[in-house]
């Protein structure tokens, strides 16, 4: 014969197993997806954990060494950017899927669960959501910190241009000099006399940067302002 009989048990056999592998392959995946959720979860439980660890045990042949960067060289990027290196706890902003995947990636590498992670990033974000570029890090010891993941855009170029006045208070006082004496160019001469001489404008001079002093000091004092390093690892708003 050239076609066999079919076997009615065989066939149900047959589908049987079929479908009992499929189930077990739904039931796999579906495990593999509740185990993601899970570490999920609890990575973004950590990111909001009060609890700050100064180092994770991580296995130092894997980490990569461009992106291991002391406390000191974070401490002078803040300054001089007029950034804030805090707990993620204090960050506003939303945390992408891609840093969540990047820590699920050393976690599972590395066979531990990370904790104490930190964020650099301008102090807004720390109230707001922004487009500014923060990055997350996590402690290691010894007052270094592994750069996991960055993300947003780049600052401004001229960023540090702008921030240059509130790194110290000789910056800002040469800044007030400076808003000073151009202004005193503007004033017309022969405003207050018929000949201009360099008394008169050495007056006008020291009345601009009283003016122009006073509002940077009631501007300061106000809004609770303060200079770069005294703000850096602030957690305080009014710092």
């Amino acid at each position: 014969m050239l076609f066999k009989n079919t076997n009615i048990e065989r066939e149900l056999s047959i589908l049987r197993n079929k479908s009992l592998n499929e189930n077990r392959i739904l039931r796999d995946v579906h495990h593999i997806l509740e185990e993601d959720n899970a570490k999920e979860i609890k990575i973004n439980k950590q990111l909001g954990s009060k609890n700050s660890p100064h180092n994770n045990n991580f296995d130092f042949e894997l980490l990569e060494t461009e992106r291991i960067y002391h406390l000191d060289h974070i401490k002078e990027i803040c300054i001089n950017y007029r950034l804030r290196f805090l707990d993620s706890r204090y960050f506003k902003g939303k945390i992408p899927q891609s840093a969540i995947s990047k820590i699920k990636k050393l976690e599972a590498s590395h066979n531990i669960e990370i904790q104490g992670f930190k964020i650099m990033a301008p102090s807004k974000l720390f109230k707001l959501e922004d487009k500014d570029d923060p990055l997350l890090f996590a402690p290691i010891g010894n007052n270094y910190f592994y750069l996991i993941h960055k993300w947003g855009n780049d600052l401004h170029p001229f960023r540090r241009v702008l921030v240059w006045p509130f790194k110290n208070m000789v910056n800002l006082l040469f800044l007030l000099l400076f808003m000073s004496y151009l202004t005193t160019l503007l004033v017309p001469e022969g405003l207050f006399s018929k000949k201009s001489t360099n008394a008169e404008f050495w007056i006008i001079y020291f009345f601009m940067f009283k003016c122009i002093a006073s509002v940077a000091l009631f501007y300061g004092f106000a809004l609770g302002k303060n200079f770069n390093p005294a703000i850096w690892n602030s957690k305080y708003f009014n710092a």
